[in-house]
């Protein structure tokens, strides 16, 4: 964006942009309190990342699915445990341990929740909004997002 936007235009998220960033505001001033109010009104928070195999990969290997859920789940009890450390805060912020807790007290321990289940409302919403708006062809399930092996888990 190189010209200063329109309220209607402007997106929610400031982004990176080094050579001019007063060209950009944000489409909401306070948009925590915002953000806030719409998660407690919906339950809903926008999904940040999604996770794609190649077909060809998925095909020749579907034990991949499952494997790379749990390395991801891993990675991400680490990165929950690492906001709470206190001895030697992993950013630098330093309200960092009171943000987190406040984060948790509003969205519950697990806030970017990964798999199916504690996504249905949110991926279902999402699937229903891009076939009322044209831009999927069918109406999808959250399910129809994840392959089989990717919901299953066993322990031997």
């Amino acid at each position: 964006m190189t010209a200063r936007s329109t309220p209607s235009t402007r997106p929610a998220r400031r982004p990176v942009l080094h050579e001019a960033p007063e060209a950009c505001d944000r489409l909401f001033e306070d948009y925590q309190a915002v953000e806030e109010e719409y998660y407690k009104r919906t339950k809903i928070f926008p999904i940040m990342h999604t996770v794609v195999i190649r077909r060809e990969v998925y095909e020749k290997h579907p034990w991949v699915a499952q494997s790379l859920y749990k390395a991801f789940v891993c990675a991400q009890r680490e990165a929950y445990e690492d906001l709470y450390e206190t001895a030697a805060l992993k950013f630098m912020l330093p309200w960092l341990i009171r943000h987190a807790e406040d984060t948790r007290d509003l969205m519950g321990k697990e806030f970017w929740p990964y798999g199916l289940a504690p996504n249905v409302h949110v991926l279902n919403t999402f699937l229903r909004y891009s076939f009322e708006q044209g831009l999927a062809k069918r109406l999808l399930t959250a399910q129809d997002l994840f392959v089989p092996e990717s919901l299953e888990a066993f322990k031997i």
